[in-house]
């Protein structure tokens, strides 16, 4: 992996992350990134990289706090190994 992940807080406005926030596809049970929307799909980045996915929007909701907790301990321990 190269260079840092930065995840942005969750708006408690939201029902659905914006762009650069953590999300869960309750389709596929993951926890990424969303990079955008394309087609009337949401576009999730996996969180240590990878190739993304679509998801449906009316399945992309917030992770849980222990889920978010577990998604930001990987990508710290990533960032760590990659001596950033």
């Amino acid at each position: 992996m190269s260079g840092r992940i930065l995840i942005r807080m969750a708006s408690n406005q939201q029902t659905r992350p914006g762009i650069g926030e953590l999300a869960k596809d309750t389709t596929w049970g993951r926890i990424g990134i969303v990079m955008g929307e394309v087609g009337g799909h949401v576009r999730i980045r996996p969180i240590r990289g990878g190739t993304e996915w679509d998801a449906m929007p009316d399945k992309v909701v917030p992770p849980s706090a222990r889920e978010e907790l577990s998604a930001r301990l990987a990508i710290r321990n990533a960032n760590t190994r990659d001596g950033l």
